[in-house]
């Protein structure tokens, strides 16, 4: 989730009784009738307890896999001489 959503998530959130266990959260977030897209993101949460919303936040950019390129870059040869100038 991009930290745009999850500011907008944790802005649901306030109000909510912390610390609080991921269940209490999704109560919470049905009870404010968030969008589906914010309950699957708290389902996925960890089942934990959280001292803050920050850490939710925190939780959420995690969540999410991070987008990996299709193919990894090849290495480059490296060039130069020796790492203290001199050419051998």
């Amino acid at each position: 989730m991009d930290t745009t959503r999850v500011a907008e998530l944790q802005a649901l959130l306030e109000g909510v009784q912390l610390p609080a266990e991921k269940a209490v959260l999704l109560v919470h977030a049905v009870q404010q009738r968030a969008e589906p897209a914010f309950i699957d993101a708290l389902r996925e949460l960890p089942d934990r307890r959280y001292e803050s919303l920050d850490e939710v936040g925190e939780e959420l950019v995690h969540v999410e896999p991070a987008s990996q390129p299709d193919e990894a870059p090849m290495p480059r040869e490296e060039r130069g001489g020796a790492p203290d100038g001199d050419e051998a």
